[in-house]
């Protein structure tokens, strides 16, 4: 078991696969029997961090070589990946193997405790789940990994690796990428009102996905009206789909962040709320920088999805606009037209109206149907709840919904 250790700790091109806690806590038991003080402790964080995350060793295993990050991984959608990389990965291949044959049972009798074995939990991602169990049922039944570890190859090309091929929602957040483990659950079939801007997005959305030329889209119009939900709904519905928001105060990251996204596998929506710039904000050069691009070409796998409560973008006052007795700019106009025309960078703007009363009422009997609440003078009840609270609109509609349900639950 010493020399099992030994090994892991030779990793040539996986080495990240022990990097953390749990699989380090498992080689230290390896490392310590003869000191068994030690073993034991390891045995209980090894133990510990498993139950904790509801996941047996072998599936743990497994999961942590298909996220790892290394050469091979990063070159998985190169046509071609020099020799010597695939020769030292066919030799980490034999070492995991010997490691991932290493049962529950047998690691816990090393130590004499009781052992740890549990399910895989489905994770968020059904396909990238189903692929898991395909490639663990190929390995299992192989006698070398080092024959079918490239396998693996087909994965890395599909679902990316480390944090992409784990979580589908990111926050820019102080100059890196943080995951989001429960994104806002909303399904774009529980939006309703507003079909024609829905179908449009998603169709700019399957045209990211198929690696068609997709457009920059601003989602513009009154408040509450769903532009939010309806981007981050489209989760829900793109299993291939990789949403990242970024705040109007990290904007100035923008080319920084598209450059990472640029060769990774997956499809990407940088989504901005509520979009609007100062007459000094210099920020809106670095998102026009990603909406007409530069020298450097732009990425087919990204684009920019914001939504605003303005359609002008930038705010413009009466002194900005050129009179005779201005000598501070000569060609003043110059300067007001391109302040305007900066919304017209985005290739597609969809514009969501003001709720009408038809409207309003027909998100209320979706939400209705939805939280199954039946009412005689449900349209009455909202449009009195419209009218005391914030107007008629799908915020509203949905506030509503949540009250009568929460009322009607407590009697």
């Amino acid at each position: 078991m010493k020399e099992l250790a030994q090994k892991c700790r030779s990793l040539l091109v996986y080495r990240d696969v022990f990097e953390d806690a749990i699989a380090g806590a498992f080689l230290t038991v390896l490392e310590n029997l003869d000191r068994p003080e030690v073993a034991t402790l390891a045995y209980a964080e090894w133990f510990s961090g498993l139950a904790t995350r509801r996941q047996g060793w072998r599936d743990y295993l497994l999961a942590r070589i298909l996220l790892s990050e290394n050469a091979f991984t990063q070159q998985a959608h190169e046509s071609f990946i020099p020799n010597e990389l695939i020769r030292a990965v066919r030799r980490d291949a034999q070492i995991l193997q010997q490691v991932y044959q290493v049962s529950c049972q047998q690691f816990a009798d090393l130590v004499g405790l009781l052992p740890w074995s549990n399910h895989f939990d489905q994770p968020e991602s059904r396909a990238w789940y189903w692929e898991f169990q395909r490639i663990q049922k190929r390995l299992e039944a192989s006698e070398d990994w080092a024959i079918d570890f490239i396998d693996l190859l087909s994965f890395y090309r599909k679902f990316g690796t480390g944090m992409f091929a784990e979580y589908s929602a990111f926050r820019w957040q102080q100059g890196r990428l943080i995951a989001i483990a429960n994104p806002d659950p909303i399904q774009v079939d529980e939006l309703v009102g507003y079909e024609t801007q829905r179908n449009q997005l998603l169709k700019n959305t399957e045209f990211l996905l198929s690696g068609l030329p997709a457009l920059h889209i601003l989602l513009y119009g009154s408040r509450g009206s769903g532009k939010s939900s309806l981007v981050k709904s489209l989760l829900g519905k793109y299993e291939n789909l990789r949403l990242i928001e970024v705040a109007k105060s990290e904007l100035r990251d923008l080319p920084a962040i598209v450059e990472q996204l640029r060769n990774l596998p997956q499809k990407f929506v940088i989504f901005v709320d509520d979009l609007s710039f100062e007459e000094d904000d210099d920020a809106y050069k670095a998102l026009k920088v990603v909406l007409e691009g530069n020298l450097t070409a732009r990425p087919q796998n990204v684009v920019v999805y914001a939504t605003s409560n303005r359609r002008h973008l930038i705010r413009e006052f009466f002194d900005d606009r050129p009179r005779p007795r201005d000598a501070d700019e000569i060609h003043n106009w110059d300067t007001v037209q391109e302040k305007l025309s900066f919304s017209d960078r985005f290739g597609l703007t969809l514009t969501f109206e003001p709720a009408d009363q038809v409207t309003y009422l027909k998100i209320v009997h979706h939400l209705a149907r939805q939280a199954a609440i039946s009412s005689d003078d449900l349209e009455f009840q909202a449009l009195q709840w419209a009218t005391r609270h914030n107007g008629r609109s799908g915020r509203t509609a949905r506030q509503f919904i949540d009250f009568l349900k929460a009322e009607l639950a407590h009697g």
